[in-house]
């Protein structure tokens, strides 16, 4: 099985998928941050494409950082979420984030 990295965002607040919200993803190597990609959720709060496609693929440790101000409209309390994570085997990582106003959670989803 290969290795590819997902991940959806859901608008706890207003009960919705968070359409419009830009993610960036690094790979983190010591203390290099290296910026791989950028990307929007779609109207299903999913990107378009995976974040890591399978031919992309590499263990290690990896931050998605979510643009939650931008997407709130709001900079009083959440403004940028990163979530940095280690992906050690090829497998598939679905990295969720359910977002309202003053609060966020993620997992490990499927």
């Amino acid at each position: 099985m290969a290795g590819y990295l997902t991940t959806h965002v859901l608008d706890t607040a207003k009960g919705t998928p968070a359409a419009g919200l830009r993610i960036e993803l690094f790979r983190i190597e010591g203390e290099a941050r290296s910026h791989l990609k950028s990307l929007t959720t779609n109207a299903d709060g999913r990107t378009d494409e995976q974040i890591l496609p399978e031919d992309e693929f590499a263990t290690g440790t990896y931050e998605l950082v979510f643009h939650a101000g931008d997407y709130l409209g709001q900079r009083d309390f959440l403004d940028i979420i990163p979530l940095r994570f280690i992906m050690s085997e090829a497998s598939h990582y679905h990295v969720p984030l359910l977002l309202s106003p003053y609060g966020y959670s993620t997992y490990r989803g499927s």
